[in-house]
């Protein structure tokens, strides 16, 4: 695919518009809801506060969370996908393949229901802890054997566990379904009554996993000529792989332990950037976390207008999404990255 920007200055103009873009996005997803926001508002929260405002305290407690949100998850399940193509060599690879979805949905399961934890934060940590877990198992997998390491082998281990997990968390709550309410918004994915609390303690680890990720690209450059032309530049390619399965894990599990699981957003994102500015990751990777914060904004705007005054699960309204584009992805015949 011919990349619409080629020039570097073509595709830096294209990122700042991406970001106004993404900017404009945070304050349609302020505005729009149940609760109308005007801009007037808008203003008013940040110079004049009014605790007595019921519009400027739903802004503050409600779309201002959410909004935060849904931008740094987005953000950080894009990057994530892009980074997990690279890594396994294949275009529909997203952060599901290292079984962290499910992983982390099978850990906070666990949480609820055996060790009967009903604080969010707690449950979001339970979250993390399981999508690491996960994908260490899966790592260790697909590095079995003579050859070490091989983008097959992975993906068939992220597979095998993923329906490992999925199958365990369907059991537990057959068995015992009381804890099912408690954890529908994280099995369909969500950033309603998410607070900025909840994404406090993770912040750090995900910043930190995406300013690695945006000093990588010219390492996963050479890692995709190919291992050898890659071990013969210099490069350590076990290191390298490992730090990308790192910072996949520290964005990728951070967002599904605070917002559930979102699908579909680390495949659709990385494919749209790459007919922007092609396969070069320097670009690819700060394109992908511009699109995918703008993508989820827009979906989570959208998935609370569609049915007013109810909502659509954010996961449901990715999976609409992304899953017509999953199909034109797979049809296209799309084989590597």
């Amino acid at each position: 695919m011919f990349p619409l920007f080629t020039k570097a200055s073509a595709k830096t103009y294209g990122l700042i518009a991406l970001f106004l873009l993404m900017l404009l996005a945070a304050f349609v997803s302020m505005m729009l809801g149940r609760t109308h926001i005007t801009l007037h508002m808008l203003w008013q929260v940040w110079h004049a506060y009014d605790e007595t405002s019921v519009e400027q305290v739903v802004l503050m407690t409600e779309r201002l969370p959410r909004t935060v949100i849904a931008a740094v998850v987005g953000a950080s399940l894009a990057a994530a996908g892009a980074l997990m193509q690279a890594l396994t060599r294949n275009p529909l690879a997203s952060p599901s393949v290292f079984g962290i979805n499910s992983g982390a949905i099978f850990f906070i399961v666990i949480a609820v229901v055996v060790l009967s934890v009903s604080s969010l934060t707690t449950m979001m940590w339970f979250g993390f802890a399981g999508a690491a877990i996960s994908a260490a198992i899966v790592y260790g997998l697909g590095s079995l054997g003579r050859d070490g390491l091989t983008p097959i082998k992975i993906v068939l281990a992220g597979t095998a566990i993923s329906a490992l997990f999925a199958s365990f968390t369907q059991a537990i709550l057959v068995l015992d379904g009381t804890g099912l309410q408690d954890v529908l918004f994280w099995l369909a994915g969500s950033v309603s009554g998410r607070t900025l609390e909840m994404l406090y303690p993770v912040l750090p680890y995900m910043a930190a996993a995406a300013l690695v990720s945006l000093f990588m690209g010219r390492a996963i450059n050479l890692l995709l000529t190919g291992d050898d032309i890659a071990k013969g530049m210099g490069q350590n390619v076990l290191l390298v792989k490992v730090l990308m399965g790192f910072v996949v894990v520290l964005l990728a599990g951070g967002s599904v332990a605070v917002a559930g699981s979102i699908g579909l957003v680390g495949l659709v994102v990385p494919h749209i950037m790459r007919a922007l500015v092609g396969n070069d990751y320097r670009w690819l990777v700060p394109y992908c976390f511009a699109g995918g914060a703008i993508l989820l904004m827009s979906a989570d705007v959208v998935a609370r207008l569609v049915i007013m005054p109810q909502e659509v699960p954010l996961g449901v309204m990715t999976a609409l999404i992304g899953g017509p584009f999953f199909v034109y992805i797979a049809r296209k015949g799309v084989t590597k990255i």
